[in-house]
This record gives C-alpha cells, sequence and structure tokens, in this order.
C-alpha cells in the first residue's frame, strides 16, 4: 500500500514539474507575443518590447551598405622627387648624378556629386604631384585637386565623368550620441568595405593634435587607407569624413574620429566658389564652464561657455552680448564646450545669422547675432597684410605652402627689403598654409618671445627673419 502511495506521489510530482516547464517555457513566450501585438497595452513591458523590436530593426544595415558602397573610391596619390649628385655633376657634367624617384599615398575618398566631385582628407593627396582615383567598379580616373583646406584637413577633386553615384550629405548637427553607423572605406585598392558602431561622442577635441574641434568619435573600426572615407548613418546619409584614429600602434585599437559633414558641406562649398575657406566669428571669448569654475565664478551653471570679453564691433557686442554671459545654445543646438561652439560656427560663413541663448544673472536670454568676417587682427601688429594663395597659385610658384604678402606698415621689415608679394612659408619652423595659421601662431606667443618667420623673395629664394 505504502508503495502504491508513494508511486501515486511521485507520479503527480511528475506532472506538476512537467507542466510547470510547460507553463514556464512556452505559456510565458505566448504571452509576450500576445502583448507585443496588443496596441492598446500602456506597460512598461510594452513600451521595452517595442525600443528592442526598433533597435532590431535598426541593426540591419544593408540599405545604408547598397546606398554607400559605389560612393566610396580609392584615391593613390605620387610625389615625384628629384635629388642632383653634385660631385657628379661637377665631374662629369651637367645632367650626371640626378635621378628621380616617387613617392607613393593611399587613401579614400567620397563622390558627392554625379559630375565627379570627390572629398576625401587633405593629408590623402597632400603635396601630390598625380592623383588617380579608382571606383568600386575598379574603373580609373585621372583627377584634379580643385582646392583643399589644410585646417580642416578636407581636399576636393574633380574627375571627368558623368552620371555617377554620389552620396547624400546629411546633418551632422542632429546625430545622436549611441546612434549606429557605418564606417565605408576602399583601402589598399580593394573594392569598399564596412564596419559598423555607434557614435561614441560628439564634439571632440584631440588635445591640440588637429585644428578641428569637433570630431565624431566612433567605435566602427577605421584603419591606415581608411581615411578620407564614409560614415554614414543607417539611412546611407553621409554625416562624416573618416579622418583619424586614436592609437598606440597605428592601428585601430577602440576609437576613430570623423569631421561633422556640416563642417565638409561648408568647406567644399567655399572651395567651389571662393578658392579658399571663409571663416567667420561670432565675437567672444571666454572659457567653457565646469564645476571647479562655477564654483570660482559663484555661478550656478556647470557647463556652457563663458564669456570673458566681447570683441569691439562684432556681431555679438552689437546685438548686445556682455562678459560673463553664459552660452548655451546656438540655433537650438546645445553647447556645452568649447569644441561644440567652435564647430558650429565653423559651419557659418560672414553675414549669417545665429541666434544664441545664453544666461545673464541667472535667466535665459536669446538674441539674433550677424557673424562677422575673421579679420586679421593679430597679423596688424607685425605690421603686414596677408592673403591665401589658390592651389593653382602655389603650384606656379612652385611651393605646397604659404600666405603671400600684401601690404607692408612695418618700417623696419621694409627696410630689411620685405616686399609685397614676398610669401611666408613657416613660423618657427611650422608650416604656414593660410592666414588663419599666422593667426594662430602669433596670438600663442609671449611678449617678447623669439619668433623665426621664413619667406620665399621674389626671386623663389629663402629669407629667415627673427622677430622679438
Amino acid at each position: 500500500m505504502k508503495k502504491i502511495i508513494s508511486l501515486v506521489l511521485i507520479s503527480a510530482l511528475g506532472g506538476a514539474i512537467t507542466l510547470g516547464s510547460y507553463l514556464l517555457f512556452f505559456e510565458k513566450s505566448q504571452f509576450i507575443t500576445d502583448q507585443k501585438e496588443n496596441s492598446d497595452l500602456k506597460t512598461g513591458n510594452t513600451n521595452y518590447t517595442s525600443a528592442y523590436s526598433a533597435s532590431t530593426e535598426n541593426t540591419d544595415f544593408t540599405i545604408a551598405a547598397e546606398k554607400t558602397l559605389n560612393t566610396v573610391v580609392h584615391v593613390k596619390n605620387t610625389m615625384y622627387k628629384t635629388v642632383k649628385d653634385p660631385f657628379a655633376e661637377y665631374f662629369y657634367g651637367e645632367g650626371y648624378g640626378t635621378r628621380q624617384y616617387s613617392q607613393i599615398g593611399t587613401g579614400s575618398g567620397v563622390i558627392i556629386a554625379a559630375d565627379g566631385y570627390i572629398v576625401t582628407n587633405n593629408h590623402v593627396i597632400k603635396n601630390a604631384t598625380d592623383i588617380e582615383v579608382t571606383m568600386d567598379n575598379k574603373r580609373t580616373y585621372k583627377a584634379k585637386l580643385i582646392g583643399a583646406d589644410p585646417s580642416n584637413d578636407i581636399a576636393l577633386l574633380k574627375i571627368e565623368a558623368k552620371n555617377l553615384s554620389y552620396i547624400t550629405l546629411g546633418d551632422s548637427d542632429n546625430v545622436k550620441v549611441g546612434e549606429w553607423v557605418l564606417a565605408v572605406g576602399n583601402p589598399y585598392n580593394l573594392t569598399s568595405t564596412v564596419t559598423a558602431g555607434i557614435i561614441s561622442a560628439k564634439g571632440r577635441d584631440l588635445d591640440g593634435t588637429s585644428n578641428i574641434d569637433s570630431f565624431l568619435q566612433t567605435d566602427a573600426a577605421v584603419n591606415v587607407g581608411n581615411s578620407g572615407g564614409a560614415l554614414v548613418n543607417i539611412r546611407g546619409e553621409l554625416i562624416g569624413i573618416n579622418t583619424a584614429i586614436s592609437s598606440m600602434t597605428g592601428s585601430f585599437i577602440g576609437y576613430s574620429f570623423a569631421i561633422p559633414s556640416n563642417i565638409v558641406k561648408k568647406v567644399i562649398e567655399d572651395l567651389m566658389e571662393f578658392g579658399n575657406v571663409q571663416k567667420a566669428i561670432l565675437g567672444v571669448n571666454g572659457v567653457e564652464l565646469d564645476s571647479e569654475l562655477a564654483d570660482k565664478l559663484n555661478i550656478e551653471n556647470t557647463s556652457g561657455f563663458y564669456i570673458s570679453n566681447v570683441i569691439e564691433n562684432s556681431g555679438a557686442q552689437k546685438a548686445g552680448i556682455k562678459a560673463n554671459d553664459i552660452i548655451v545654445k546656438l540655433d537650438q543646438v546645445k553647447i556645452t564646450t568649447f569644441a561644440d561652439l567652435n564647430g558650429y560656427i565653423s559651419t557659418k560663413r560672414a553675414n549669417d545669422i545665429v541666434n544664441v541663448a545664453f544666461f545673464r544673472n541667472g535667466k535665459m536670454r536669446d538674441v539674433n547675432v550677424t557673424l562677422i568676417k575673421y579679420e586679421l587682427t593679430k597679423v596688424a601688429a607685425l605690421g603686414l597684410d596677408l592673403e591665401n594663395l589658390t592651389p593653382v597659385e602655389l603650384k606656379k610658384l612652385n611651393i605646397s605652402n604659404g600666405v603671400r604678402i600684401t601690404e607692408i606698415t612695418n618700417k623696419e621689415l621694409a627696410n630689411y627689403g620685405v616686399k609685397k608679394g614676398y610669401v611666408i612659408i613657416s613660423i618657427d619652423d611650422n608650416k604656414v598654409y593660410n592666414v588663419n595659421d599666422v593667426n594662430n601662431m602669433i596670438a600663442n606667443k609671449s611678449s617678447g618671445e623669439v619668433m623665426r618667420i621664413e619667406m620665399r623673395n621674389l626671386k623663389g629664394e629663402q629669407e629667415r627673419y627673427i622677430f622679438r
């Protein structure tokens, strides 16, 4: 009898376990499915399921990849150099001991117009004698350099072609941290290669290693040869040009950086229209806020751009902005760092109007500010007026960089023989590519500090001048 009772209990227990397992593994799954399909349910689980479903859909990169692959190209630059052996020429005559060799560099580029305009990094084509572009279908074209902006590391190329696939530019100001992105490049003359990741951060400043203050940071793998390639969102829109990696080894180890598409768009439009980049300023100086500075200033805000002074006759001054104001938005774009502010202004030109939201004495205000052209105030202290040189002018002078002197008010310089038309090549052995470089280099000099300026005279000879 006891054995029968034990057998019954064991059977009952087994049935309970079986029923429980069924309910756990099958009924519960069915419940979630039903809950997902019932649009009337407003529970937290429903929202989570919907968000998860949307996230899953967003991880399908096939459409973005299809839109981008044919628009990314391989860029090869060839630089030819001639080396002369003076001893061979002396003993055997002119022409002996002369040899020519070439250096080849490679990278990627992105087609931005059907008629053959291509954007890439300036460092990809720097000092190139010949530029060659290979499409994803292996067809090759000779490319012409339309213009370059070394400070933003952007160059614009043109090939003779029609009806090309091209990429659509997105709005990099609307990019969100955590958003899925694809990095597409054409390294090593392979067909286009795609890697995926997310936007890790915005407004990154690489601690003075670049003039760009507002990189997009991503964890999508970018390696040597991908420079100049496309960073695109899941809709296949260009939101950045890949340009740098953060690495101790020279290979990708976690983060890469891209120039935001809004800066790229402004640069290439300027290069097409003016031959150089037109820079505008808001007309304020200051620092970005943090908790330590906020405590010292006895203010509540711990983020934003704190204005220490306003430039006379600037758009900011005319609009009523004052020292001690704290800028928190530009055209509804949140400003928490100097990189945010400088990056946004870099997308604008002189006479553009920007809405500035700021705190004054704890109260929020906003005004419209007309931006002004970046003037040569620092260079004026040297008694020099300067102008940028176009790529055609640089090639004619047989130099890769420099800015030209257009006016001299410094009598000492004039007495030394410096004339209009001289070209400043470098300051303290740092190459000068545009007037902004000169401004920045002079601004960083202390009073009385020695400054060495290399110039090219009207005969094409190098001259050096020492200033204090």
